[in-house]
């Protein structure tokens, strides 16, 4: 199989010879082989498994996203992704990225608050005139 795993900005991975997919799809883990007929999974985040020949079996930390298998092509949309060596050291990472990632959408949202509402006010001041 050819998988492809897309993020918003960028291919995140693009692996060609898999011999085994394994995500977890809202319905519970879903694995994939070379002769399943083509189908459409949404995912949830955890852990996407995939196994070639010259790498052995890899694991990558997925965010909620879509699966969608056409032909010999597996293309994987997700909104964040994180490859690593070993399941252990992938949580770590996990772990690391996620609370940064919370940190800065917890500023975002603030700075959004405020622009809220100062456009709020103007917008009464406005009415009131």
């Amino acid at each position: 199989m050819h998988l492809k795993i897309l993020l918003p900005s960028e291919i995140f991975a693009e692996v060609r010879d898999v011999t085994r997919i394994v995500v977890d799809t809202l319905g519970g883990s879903f694995g994939i082989l070379p002769a399943r007929l083509d189908c459409v999974a949404a995912l949830e985040p955890g852990i996407l498994t995939y196994e070639t020949a010259a790498e052995g079996e890899v694991v990558v930390a997925v965010d909620q996203g879509i699966l969608t298998k056409t032909g010999a092509g597996v293309v994987v949309s997700v909104r964040r992704a994180l490859r690593g060596q070993d399941l252990a050291a992938l949580r770590a990472t996990v772990d690391q990225e996620f609370r940064a990632l919370n940190e800065t959408e917890q500023d975002l949202r603030a700075v959004m608050a405020k622009l809220e509402t100062g456009f709020l006010r103007r917008f009464a001041e406005m009415r009131h005139d």
